[in-house]
């Protein structure tokens, strides 16, 4: 068995698991049988010492619940913070000094990180108070880290033998790079809207023109006007609160099983980096919208009907917005193929992977010769 790291001199003898150090500053869940510092097992969903492996079960408090947050009411509350200078500044250039309550050392954390491990004693560290701060929209629910970092590996190599264009080095050598876990903040929208539309309705027939060896048939519109109104409710519309994240690999990741959130708890973080939001609430809906806007004019269209539409004007109202600030769970890896950096992400909760990767512009350039080649033939062969 591995001896646990020897506690700072510092430190009182009798703390709880869960105590505050520095005033709030950081916070660590020590083993009540060795003293070192427990992590979230995946394999156990609790509490697990590394050296002595020791578990601790996670006890949320038994009346937690994930509620939906009222938008405005949130919009009116910071807005009030703001004018007495009640808000933090959690911008991405902020640095904050914290001590190690292992070793004694003091970590900076980086703008919105509010966890990580202490690059001296490798203790896991976290900022206390950002998560329930009065400054800062509370955290209403997580995901756990479902998918071990073991299998999340071999999803990762199983997505590099299945791309096409791919350089065969990287296909023998893979996306080689250390694997951690990142929380990622986002915020879920709801909101019932109430929509009017106006366009027209295209219907298409076919008409005979020409005579003789020119005879043939020619597709015509028949417009007619079009319009109504109708409501639609969107649940749980999942917009990520971390701007220097990639979107499209984010979004890749989706659909997330939201069904097994659980109350949000600070155990849970233990092990894993976290970030808190960067992306304002009120920037957050406007990114709903967008995506909600695009859902209804679908909508707007398949309302109309016929073969074709024209849409003259949508109109929509937004009612009983309410929201949630989740953190999701992610397998980040970063690796260097031919001295460029790709970024992979792995959903660590259902283990889809999505990430960046290098093309093969010889394979490529091959297949478009072959295409050209094989085109010229075929068209050679029918002018004869």
């Amino acid at each position: 068995m591995q001896n646990p790291p020897t506690p700072s001199s510092e430190q009182a003898p009798n703390e709880k698991p869960g105590k505050s150090i520095d005033a709030g500053a950081g916070r660590i869940f020590p083993c009540d049988e060795c003293g070192a510092d427990l992590e979230f097992s995946i394999g156990q969903q609790s509490l697990q010492c590394p050296y002595c492996g020791s578990i601790k079960q996670i006890e949320p408090p038994p009346d937690a619940q994930i509620v939906e947050q009222d938008f405005l009411q949130m919009l009116e509350r910071l807005k009030q913070l703001r004018a007495s200078k009640q808000i933090d500044d959690e911008s991405s250039d902020v640095q904050h000094a914290i001590r190690c309550d292992s070793c004694g050392a003091e970590v900076v954390f980086q703008g919105t990180l509010t966890s990580l491990h202490c690059p001296y004693c490798a203790a896991a560290m976290q900022r206390d108070k950002i998560h329930d701060s009065v400054s800062r929209i509370p955290v209403d629910g997580l995901l756990p880290f479902l998918i071990p970092q073991q299998r999340a590996a071999q999803n990762l190599r199983a997505w590099v033998s299945s791309l096409w264009w791919a350089p065969n080095e990287f296909l023998r050598q893979g996306a080689n790079g250390k694997f951690n876990g990142v929380y990622l903040p986002f915020f879920t929208y709801d909101s019932l809207t109430f929509t009017r539309f106006s366009g027209q309705r295209g219907d298409a027939y076919y008409v005979t023109v020409g005579e003789g060896k020119d005879q043939r048939q020619e597709r015509r519109i028949r417009w007619t006007p079009a319009g109504g109104s109708f409501q639609r409710f969107f649940d749980d519309v999942l917009i990520i609160a971390a701007s220097q994240q990639h979107l499209d690999l984010v979004e890749t990741l989706e659909p997330w099983p939201l069904d097994a959130l659980i109350p949000f708890t600070p155990q849970v973080l233990a092990g894993f980096f976290s970030r808190t939001y960067d992306v304002p609430l009120e920037d957050g809906f406007k990114m709903a919208r967008q995506r909600i806007e695009s859902a209804l004019s679908i909508d707007v269209r398949r309302r109309i009907g016929g073969d074709e539409q024209q849409v003259t004007s949508q109109q929509t109202n937004y009612s009983a917005i309410t929201f949630k600030h989740l953190l999701l769970p992610v397998w980040l890896l970063a690796y260097r193929f031919h001295d460029k950096t790709y970024q992979v992400m792995i959903n660590a909760a259902t283990g889809e992977v999505a990430g960046h990767r290098p093309y093969s512009w010889v394979k490529i350039t091959f297949a478009v010769v072959t295409a050209a080649i094989i085109a010229f033939v075929v068209y050679t062969q029918f002018q004869r």
